[in-house]
């Protein structure tokens, strides 16, 4: 009965110093992930598309007019082909 005392004692143990690990490595991989330099390059790029967006809603909007009448030229000439 005693040895059984004991081994579940050890069980019992070793499961939570599983999950005590489990947890320690989690929090060491995240920490890895914090410090990576990749990081860096993601908001580069993040950087790059907002630029690219903003620049593209300028130009939509300054251009607006001009843009739609080349749009309903080109429609016009594709139609008048077409009928």
């Amino acid at each position: 009965m005693r040895n059984m005392g004991n081994t579940l004692k050890i069980q019992n143990s070793s499961r939570t110093d599983s999950m005590r690990n489990r947890l320690a490595n989690a929090f060491l991989k995240a920490r890895g992930l914090m410090q990576s330099k990749s990081g860096d390059q993601m908001t580069g790029w993040l950087i790059v598309v907002l630029v690219v967006v903003v620049v593209g809603a300028v130009f939509l909007t300054l251009y607006q007019n001009s843009i739609t009448q080349i749009w309903n030229s080109i429609v016009s000439k594709i139609t008048g082909l077409l009928s």
